[in-house]
């Protein structure tokens, strides 16, 4: 992150915590993996309490105690800073330009405002599928910095056809109608400008989905944008195949120390899947009382992976636009990072086996 970026992320934090401070959110107690975003933990001492910040989630608006009743090795505002890094070499293909320039991507989310500093100016076009009065979220700023974001992101210069729905209603055929929508969208656009992928952090249809109603129109609007050249990256166990993993904060492009499963005790995985980092991640937060601000997710699960992935897969196609979506994924598996049977992203590797493919 260079300075003005830093001074940036800095400035807004304590910004924030100066502004927001919510007087009846007091905590008399936290254990990990708490959410504490908007709480007020001024009354507390963490000071024995270890590494407990880092597995916490909170945002800007939430209120410390002093410093002295903090570990001296952990500041609150340095995690956040931190996890803003996608991990795992992506910085380093940023800084060979390797940032999804020129790519066009989907994202079918919740609704967001798309003057988010994270992603502002990032949002080719914009369809609301049918989500009345809510204009914005907490998931679709999310997913949208993981993907786009200037600091978060794995593909900060992609641009986004992003088709907002109203996950709440359970209703598949709002998902179908996003996929449509990008569909129309894609055949309006010439070669070498056309969108790549989609990320959709949910779970449609299939065994195991919450939704209620239209289950099979998922199913049939995501094989019309496979027929159309586009890669859909859902939550389904019959489509997907992207698990999550996380990375160690103090050392996020260190394969070694990056963990397979969820951060809760939970360290089983799919072998059969491509882990990406989720948790210990920060991302962009919905306008809170005017202004834009982050979060940190000292635990997530795998809404997170998806644009991740779709970012990665970005970047390919910036390098590669021949290729096929069912190329790049046999890459992503041939390039993966081993780690006792789990098949962790490797972007680096997926980049340079990318650069040398040959048909």
């Amino acid at each position: 992150m260079d300075t003005n970026k830093h001074l940036f992320v800095v400035l807004l934090f304590y910004l924030n915590v100066v502004s927001f401070a919510a007087v009846d959110n007091f905590v008399t107690a936290v254990k990990k993996f708490d959410d504490v975003r908007n709480k007020d933990l001024s009354q507390l001492s963490l000071s024995a309490k270890g590494n407990i910040i880092r597995t916490l989630i909170f945002n800007n608006n939430t209120i410390w105690p002093s410093p002295d009743k903090i570990p001296t090795n952990i500041s609150p505002e340095q995690i956040m800073q931190t996890a803003m890094n996608p991990g795992l070499g992506v910085r380093q293909l940023h800084k060979q330009g390797i940032t999804g320039k020129g790519v066009n991507v989907a994202i079918i989310d919740q609704p967001l405002f798309g003057e988010h500093p994270e992603y502002a100016g990032k949002i080719a076009a914009y369809y609301d599928t049918g989500c009345g009065n809510e204009k914005t979220s907490m998931h679709g700023p999310a997913v949208t910095s993981l993907l786009v974001g200037t600091n978060c992101g794995t593909a900060p210069n992609a641009k986004v056809y992003y088709a907002a729905v109203p996950s709440w209603n359970k209703d598949s055929a709002y998902y179908a109608k996003a996929i449509d929508w990008i569909i129309e969208q894609n055949n309006k656009l010439p070669l070498g400008q056309k969108i790549r992928v989609i990320s959709v952090s949910a779970w449609p249809s299939g065994k195991g989905t919450p939704f209620e109603k239209n289950t099979q129109m998922w199913d049939e609007a995501y094989e019309r944008a496979e027929r159309n050249g586009i890669m859909v990256l859902d939550c389904t166990g019959h489509h997907g195949f992207i698990g999550r993993c996380w990375y160690s904060i103090n050392s996020p492009d260190n394969f070694v120390q990056c963990t397979p499963g969820s951060r809760i005790g939970d360290s089983w995985f799919n072998p059969d899947e491509i882990l990406i980092p989720a948790s210990v991640r920060t991302t962009a937060e919905e306008k809170q009382r005017n202004v834009f601000t982050y979060i940190y997710w000292g635990n997530s699960g795998t809404s997170w992976t998806r644009p991740y992935c779709a970012g990665v897969l970005a970047m390919g196609w910036q390098i590669r636009p021949e290729l096929t979506p069912q190329q790049m994924k046999e890459l992503l598996f041939k390039s993966a990072y081993i780690k006792n049977n789990a098949k962790i992203i490797n972007p680096v590797r997926f980049i340079q086996m990318v650069k040398d493919y040959k048909k």
